[in-house]
């Protein structure tokens, strides 16, 4: 490649211009992907424009420069741009789209002919016009029938300058909101982006296999099981399940689905276990639904967002009187074109959904994935958050403290089967025991059980060593199964269990060993719930499945106002209800297939990062990295989104009643009233969408 160095730091930047023509945009991208893979280079930036390419570098600058000189064309690869990338092309075009709005608007004015630029406006007007006729025609009062009256009335009396100066500001205003939009939807889209790493394949010979998700083929059999997310389109060819497909066809309940049905990429099995003929690995597949689950979110209103746009149709009528009132007692059509041209409501509808849009973004920027402006709204102003404990106020890494034979086995021989059946489920309590397996180097093979059958929140059951062997809570195991414990037996594990969580193991109705789990409070959970308490978290309750030993001692670690163990997931469900019932506004934050029913009848849910597919799938809002912290930050931010609100009502009010006061006095004409009243407009969605103004999270002073 041929290229010049246009700016050489000498210590860690390089700007290198290889030309107009040197490659295409889809290569620039792949220039960006492979430059950005090579150690000691921290960051890229191609433009194919002009060929630019700009390196940050910590590494020997000559071995950049000879490994570019060295590239031919052929070696240019085409890749899908970075988030990087697509933010700075947004920008571009957004930025670039502003620019010609203004320089259009101004070389109009100034260049042309003055019967030109009334054609110009004329037909620019149009489209504002017609949106307004639309409004009588379905008898609306609204602010597309003031903005278009105050454009047929500016017309009518030959006052283009006026009409000229809204349907400007009119478009830059439009142009803002769609900036601020896209900008969301692309940080929306990467957050909800599924990543699957790996999955379980069946082989030709019955065996299941553990493989990278991206070396999965057409036609491989693909295993999943409950609470597993589905990542591909596929037909299956045995077993049956109750999958979720609310990301498919917005329907909650679960569809039963066997032998010869189709199942699609991004939905998820709520039951049962299945294997899945690949029938298509489609990126864009995926992509199409990701777009698809944004579009939903902003449906999703904040009943503030509802609110204000009622508020500002109903002043649009108001507007109306006031302009007909002023002609009436002033007879000047001049001063009534100027109360026209200023209305309260503009302003109001396009601020408060930037103003909730922008704070979506903020959120996904500090890696924090919420579905809908409502959910911030609700997380606001909730007074009582619900947590479930292993995973969510306890760490997303428990380990094994003890394993401990009641029976045959050994301690080891117990962990090694216990491994064995819950390497297939994605919960941490399973991941801790087969962490502990290869720790302690036990290896199974997959020929030891047959099908295995999950219950959500009560255990597993299987056929090892063609004996039924369970494991799970002692309410699954002991009373559900009926695996009888000795009087020796409840004496030992008495001794044993302290503040442990305690997992049974028996085989054909007899208890062989538990395996106790050591779950301590995440580092950050203490400070983290005393600052919710700080920012108006009246009531902090903990439901969990585990026992009474180890749900008392993280209360009381952690200062919780109320607590239940051994809950079952339909039994959270029926608590949360109880307390909504009481007036109260909940949060609920769950991380396991047993908390999605309680997620989903909070007001507003939380998932950890390692939460299970179902339990991301049925939330409002998704943290993706694994610290409490980021409740305090979501807090922060939803109650300075309803602060930027309410202090825009109070800035609308106040600019425009003095414009119309100015107005209405004649001090100014209706040509600086509308420039003002737009203008303003625009400031403020524009303050609206800045960063800015979520900056501050400033966390409460607290004493722990």
């Amino acid at each position: 490649m041929k290229y010049k160095i246009v700016y050489d730091n000498n210590k860690n930047i390089i700007r290198l211009r290889a030309g107009k023509y040197a490659f295409s945009k889809e290569q620039g991208y792949g220039l960006s992907k492979t430059l950005s893979e090579k150690k000691g280079i921290e960051e890229v930036k191609v433009s194919s424009i002009n060929g630019s390419i700009y390196i940050k570098y910590s590494c020997n600058k000559i071995k950049i420069l000879k490994y570019l000189s060295n590239m031919k064309r052929s070696d240019l690869t085409e890749s899908e741009p970075t988030v990087d990338e697509i933010s700075r092309e947004t920008n571009r075009i957004y930025i670039n789209k502003i620019i010609k709005r203004i320089v259009s608007r101004y070389a109009c004015k100034f260049l042309l002919p003055f019967n030109i630029n009334k054609i110009i406006i004329v037909c620019k007007s149009i489209p504002y016009i017609i949106k307004g006729i639309n409004s009588i025609k379905h008898l609306k009062c609204d602010v597309d029938l003031l903005d278009a009256t105050s454009l047929a009335v500016t017309l009518a009396k030959r006052m283009y300058d006026v009409s000229g100066s809204i349907v400007f500001l009119l478009g830059l205003s439009e142009i803002l909101e769609e900036y601020t939009v896209e900008k969301t939807k692309n940080s929306l889209e990467n957050s909800l982006m599924i990543n699957i790493n790996k999955v379980w394949i069946q082989t030709d010979d019955g065996k299941e296999i553990q493989i990278p998700f991206t070396k999965l083929k057409d036609n491989d059999k693909l295993v999943i099981r409950t609470g597993s997310l589905i990542p591909v389109d596929g037909t299956i060819i045995s077993g049956e399940a109750a999958i979720n497909e609310a990301t498919m066809t917005g329907e909650s309940l679960a569809v039963h689905k066997d032998k010869g049905k189709t199942v699609y990429a991004g939905t998820t099995v709520e039951d049962g276990n299945i294997i899945v003929n690949v029938d298509a690995i489609n990126e864009s597949t995926r992509i199409n639904q990701i777009i698809e689950m944004i579009k939903k979110s902003e449906k999703a209103k904040a009943s503030i967002q509802s609110k204000a746009e009622k508020l500002a149709d109903s002043i649009v009528p108001w507007n109306f009187v006031i302009t007909a009132l002023t002609y009436l007692i002033t007879g000047s059509s001049i001063k009534a074109i100027s109360a026209l041209t200023v209305d309260y409501s503009c302003a109001i509808k396009l601020a408060t959904p930037i103003a909730i849009i922008s704070a979506m973004r903020e959120a996904s920027e500090r890696e924090i994935v919420v579905k809908g402006g409502k959910y911030l709204e609700a997380f606001a102003t909730a007074n009582t958050i619900i947590f479930d404990k292993t995973g969510t106020l306890t760490k997303s890494s428990p380990h094994v403290a003890k394993v401990i034979s009641l029976g045959e086995l050994s301690d080891d021989e117990i962990l090694r089967q216990a491994a064995c059946i819950e390497e297939h489920f994605p919960h941490s309590v399973a991941t801790a025991i087969t962490n502990e397996a290869k720790k302690r180097k036990l290896s199974h093979g997959e020929e030891l059980h047959s099908e295995v059958e999950y219950i959500v929140a009560h255990g597993i059951v299987t056929t090892l060593i063609g004996k039924r062997t369970v494991l799970g809570s002692r309410h699954f195991v002991v009373e559900d199964e009926e695996v009888e414990i000795t009087k020796e037996k409840q004496e030992i594990i008495e001794e044993h269990i302290d503040k442990y969580s305690v997992i049974y193991f028996g085989i054909d109705g007899v208890l062989e060993g538990i395996i106790c789990i050591d779950d301590p409070p995440r580092d950050e959970a203490k400070e983290v719930l005393c600052k919710l308490r700080k920012l108006g978290i009246d009531n902090i309750i903990m439901l969990t499945g585990d026992s009474e030993n180890a749900a008392s001692t993280t209360a009381e670690l952690l200062s919780i106002d109320e607590y239940k163990s051994q809950v079952l997931p339909e039994d959270k469900a029926h608590i949360v209800e109880e307390i909504k019932s009481k007036g109260n506004k909940v949060i609920m934050v769950g991380d396991g297939i047993n908390d999605s029913p309680a997620l989903s009848t909070a007001d507003v849910s939380v998932a950890m990062k390692d939460s299970s597919d179902l339990a991301r799938e049925v939330v409002d809002i998704t943290l993706l990295r694994p610290c409490l912290d980021d409740l305090v930050t979501i807090r922060l931010l939803s109650q300075q989104m309803l602060d930027l609100i309410n202090s825009n009502y109070k800035k609308i009010v106040i600019f425009n009643t003095l414009f119309m006061l100015l107005g209405l006095s004649g001090i100014i004409t209706p040509a600086v009233t509308s420039v003002l009243h737009n203008g303003s407009t625009m400031l403020i969605g524009l303050n609206s969408s800045r960063s800015k103004n979520f900056n501050n999270l400033k966390e409460p002073i607290i004493d722990v």
